[in-house]
Formats: structure tokens, sequence, C-alpha cells
């Protein structure tokens, strides 16, 4: 899941989160168990048509999000090329960049409070062995919070590299998107540290 609810309205933004949720981890389920190709290729043109139904803000908005993942896309299609299995290597891109959209689409039309709301129902039967369930709470909440904001960090990065050279920015902007996680990690342990950290959520 790798953006936060989008404020332009939909129908699914009105589904139960635990619905969602759980369609979604029933259809990756069976997309990891079809290996056709014709499938997964109308399969994902059909994930295509569900981003664009809202319009063409949420659709663009939401495919930004999506270029996160073309690391892992290059490295398959690389691998598939080498191996010469070059349908199985599309069909594997495909039920990856099904599976991320899918995910992407569900929390885009998600509040992070209901996100929040399933995985405490869910944890609660973890309480009666003592686990503090609401730091989980809290981890999964920083998770979905804190990963488009990197992204889009990363993205910056990269276009402010492309702004004063004409080479490619690649492995160079790793050393500095580290330090602004690093530091956006520390501002937000200082905050949680101000607000009485996970300790204060276990006297809730």
């Amino acid at each position: 899941m790798i953006s936060l609810s989008s404020p332009i309205e939909t129908r699914a933004h009105h589904w139960r989160a635990g619905l969602k949720l759980g369609a979604l981890c029933v259809t990756t389920l069976v997309l990891f168990f079809i290996n056709n190709l014709v499938f997964h290729s109308l399969f994902f043109l059909l994930v295509l048509a569900l981003y664009a139904l809202p319009g063409k803000a949420f659709f663009t908005s939401g495919l930004r999000y999506l270029t996160a993942v073309w690391p892992f896309i290059l490295i398959v299609a690389l691998w598939h090329v080498w191996t010469d299995e070059i349908a199985l290597g599309l069909t594997i891109i495909l039920r990856l960049m099904s599976a991320v959209a899918l995910a992407n689409l569900v929390t885009m039309t998600t509040r992070l409070s209901d996100m929040i709301d399933v995985v405490r129902y869910l944890a609660h039967p973890f309480t009666y062995l003592g686990l503090n369930t609401k730091a989980l709470e809290l981890a999964i909440a920083l998770v979905i919070r804190m990963t488009p904001v990197l992204v889009t960090k990363g993205q910056n990065l990269s276009w402010a590299w492309k702004a004063r050279s004409n080479r490619r920015s690649g492995w160079r902007i790793i050393l500095p998107f580290t330090v602004v996680a690093l530091d956006d990690a520390d501002h937000v342990a200082e905050a949680l540290k101000a607000r009485g950290g996970t300790m204060n959520l276990e006297n809730d």
C-alpha cells in the first residue's frame, strides 16, 4: 500500500474497509494461482479501468504512485529475457502490477482511521496474550503514512539531480535519500517521545 486516501470521492470510499481488504487478499491469491498471460493482460486492463472511472485526476494520481515498483519490473524483465522465458516474465510483471495497483486502489479509497480499525479488530485476540496491539496499530499507520512521503521525496531528489546534470541520477541519490529518510525517522521519533511514546499507548 503506497498512497494516502484520495481527496477525490468515489463510491469505494463508502465501502467497508474490512470488505475491501478481504476482497484484495482473495483477488491477490487468485492471481498467483493463474499463469495465463491473456488473463493477466485483461485483468490489468480492468484494473486500469477502475482507476479511470473516477476521472483523470484520480487516474494520474494513482498511477504516479505505481512508479515505485519499476525497479522490480526491470529486474524481472531482464532476468526472463536472459532465461528466454518472455511469456512467463510478462505474466509475472502483469501479476505484480495488478496486485500492487489493487492494493494502492484500496488505500486511495480507504481512510487511515478505517484501516487502523480493521487492524485493531484483527489483532484484538492477541491482547489476551499480553501483546501491545496499539503499538502495532501505530506502526502500520506510520508505514502507510510515510511510504508516499518518502516516494515523493525520492522523486524530488531525482528531479533536483536532473536539473543540475545531464547524467541519470541512478545510485547517486541513494545516500541523500537515506539521509532524508533517517532525518524523517528522527523527527517522528521525537514527536512520539514528546507525546509519551509507546508507553503512553499501553496506558490508554
